[in-house]
């Protein structure tokens, strides 16, 4: 799929998705007042009902404004011209509540203004579930009359309760978003995956091709009838022949050890293996061609022997020194061990371009590669330093890396040392 068509469908998904979230958070939120003003409608019509009994069943006589007062949004007052009986008071909000189906746990309290106080204080449970609040003590309501308080602690929770529709669809809603954000983060993975892998191919066509070419060349050179009569024109280009024979089979032994890679088929043979000796195998080898002034190898482990696998290891610091010596112009490479805690640190320093944190962040992905500016001589498959991580992990050991752009790389190693 084109990146222009992958942001198309982007922004009209999203566009799609903040689109019904604003509606269904504007009808929730309406669902929710309309069910509040029916609760608050619902609890007046319930104590005007208790007011009005209790008058009949005291003979007080009932006063001629409105008893009820709403002092918070989940506190009410009823004001009674006489002392009140809790035993009476408890049957009638009882009743009153049930018979209009408010099954909301709620506390009520009485208050004497003789002793200016709450006499009483009491909470009701509807049984539907836990008790979410409970006041100590009501608050006095600053009135010098006989009244009585009604607290409902989850009046929010009993309106969403009977919002349940509501809450489906947005909980609905909330997974249709997070598997839109999941299917994003995959399909720009893979996108990613896919134009990694393409250079992959690019990359691996280009290794494979150059010495493929060299050979051809020399091998049509050796064909000639009269290359017999030179024998130093022959063994040049027989060992051009062979030169570019063992860089083609390093080249099917890296894409051999991704195919290792993607199976996880690495099986180790461990043995006791010295990092030291690993180490300076791996500078001889790639600092043939280099100045003497290339490598400085501070090697101040006592106990530089591992339990792991010869080939692996050598692998890791060969991956590693390589590495270091293609990123680095005019290369000075320090290597150095030290012993910490029975283990065997190894730490690997370059003075070359150094890396981002975005770039530290994927360094380890396979086929990834950092760029390299205008330079172009930097060759690999971007399999190395996955190869590397996996292969320390395997080991049980650490891999840990410190850059800064433009002023070189440590990569620090951290195995376990062979008691």
């Amino acid at each position: 799929m084109r990146s222009r068509t992958i942001r198309y469908v982007l922004v009209f998904a999203v566009l799609s998705l903040v689109g019904i979230s604003i509606a269904q958070i504007y009808w929730v939120r309406k669902a929710f007042d309309q069910e509040q003003d029916h609760f608050h409608r619902e609890v007046n019509i319930a104590l005007n009902q208790v007011a009005s009994d209790f008058y009949a069943y005291t003979g007080v006589r009932a006063p001629l404004a409105n008893p009820i007062r709403q002092l918070t949004g989940n506190y009410y007052v009823v004001m009674i011209n006489s002392p009140i009986d809790a035993n009476l008071l408890d049957n009638l909000l009882k009743a009153s509540f049930s018979s209009r189906d408010l099954r909301s746990d709620f506390e009520y309290g009485i208050y004497n203004c003789d002793t200016e106080c709450m006499v009483f204080d009491e909470y009701v449970t509807s049984g539907s579930g836990p008790v979410l609040e409970r006041m100590n003590k009501l608050p006095v309501w600053d009135e010098a009359n006989y009244y009585f308080g009604v607290y409902f602690p989850d009046k929010d929770e009993y309106m969403l309760n009977r919002m349940g529709i509501w809450m489906f669809t947005t909980i609905v809603l909330v997974m249709v978003i997070l598997f839109f954000g999941y299917t994003l983060f995959v399909i720009f993975k893979q996108k990613r995956l896919s134009e990694i892998q393409k250079d992959f191919i690019n990359n691996m066509t280009h290794e494979f091709k150059t010495p493929i070419s060299t050979i051809q060349v020399a091998s049509k050179v050796l064909q000639q009838p009269n290359i017999i009569n030179e024998p130093e024109r022959l063994l040049n280009y027989a060992t051009i022949i062979h030169k570019e024979n063992t860089r083609l089979k390093s080249q099917v032994e890296r894409v051999l050890q991704l195919a290792s890679l993607e199976n996880d088929a690495i099986n180790l043979n461990r043995e006791t293996v010295s990092i030291h000796q690993i180490i300076k195998e791996a500078v001889n080898h790639l600092g043939s061609s280099l100045d003497k002034e290339t490598f400085q190898l501070n090697l101040q482990a006592v106990n530089d022997k591992v339990s792991g696998d010869q080939m692996h290891l050598t692998n890791v610091i060969h991956n590693l020194v390589d590495n270091a010596i293609k990123y680095s112009p005019g290369p000075a490479i320090i290597i150095g061990t030290k012993n910490l805690d029975k283990t065997l640190i190894i730490s690997i320093e370059d003075n070359g371009i150094g890396m981002s944190k975005e770039q530290m962040k994927h360094v380890f992905d396979k086929f990834y590669r950092v760029s390299t500016g205008n330079r172009h001589d930097v060759k690999g498959f971007g399999i190395g330093l996955s190869y590397v991580k996996l292969i320390i992990m395997e080991h049980g050991g650490q891999i840990k890396l410190s850059s800064l752009v433009g002023e070189g790389s440590v990569f620090t190693l951290i195995l376990q040392n062979e008691i």
